[in-house]
């Protein structure tokens, strides 16, 4: 494979791709149906991280990341904040919503959760099968922590409403943290840091409890 090919008419090979990819989600939504499928079929729909603009692609144009910042590769709202759908006949109630913070490592618990099975290895992972049935017994992460790798170096940690952010580690590895509040402010366009120096602390003491060093994954400083 190579890299990505621009497009010359990026606009319009988009719309084209989301027209073929809405046929065919529908197309599959009625096999299961025709097949008799659906009263025992678990559909999830979802994407592994935001817009790109790789290939010609043009996500402002589109609004493809609506009011959050950032997009694939960035570890704010608009690189990491996905829409997941799930579709399950006389279990999910058609147009129910969640607020329910949750992540990809997630996603192996709830399935063998689905199956009632065990999973093997321990996992940072957390079953949401509870708030797809609606129920309170939800269990909920103490946090969410992100890295990323390329682009002198990105951390992120979300705890409830608050969250960090850290660029161009291998330029100040201390330093350029930012604090948002995501309810009040969604599309992180306030630096809280200033104003909230204790929960700011707080919340770097969490992603350096999270940092789980690794050979072939170093930021500048570690051994």
């Amino acid at each position: 494979m190579g890299p990505y090919g621009s497009q010359t008419e990026c606009h319009a090979a988009f719309a084209a791709m989301v027209s073929i990819l809405d046929d065919q989600v529908g197309e599959i939504l009625d096999l299961v149906t025709s097949l008799g499928l659906d009263d025992n079929t678990i559909i999830m729909f979802t994407s592994d991280n935001g817009p790109h603009l790789e290939g010609g692609a043009d996500p402002d144009y589109f609004d493809s990341n609506g009011p959050f910042t950032g997009y694939k590769r960035d570890l704010y709202e608009g690189g990491i904040r996905v829409p997941m759908l799930v579709k399950w006949k006389n279990h999910i109630a058609a147009g129910s919503k969640t607020g329910h913070p949750s992540a990809f490592w997630d996603l192996m618990p709830t399935l063998a959760d689905l199956l009632n099975i065990q999973v093997a290895n321990a996992t940072d992972g957390i079953s949401f099968l509870p708030t797809l049935l609606s129920s309170s017994d939800q269990k909920k992460h103490e946090y969410l922590y992100w890295e990323f790798h390329e682009k002198g170096g990105r951390q992120a940690l979300r705890k409830d409403d608050w969250k960090i952010v850290r660029y161009d580690i291998e330029k100040d590895p201390q330093g350029g943290i930012q604090l948002f509040n995501l309810k009040d402010d969604p599309s992180e366009s306030r630096d809280l840091a200033k104003d909230h120096p204790e929960r700011l602390e707080q919340l770097i003491q969490l992603m350096a409890n999270a940092r789980v060093p690794n050979d072939d994954f170093r930021f500048p400083g570690e051994n």
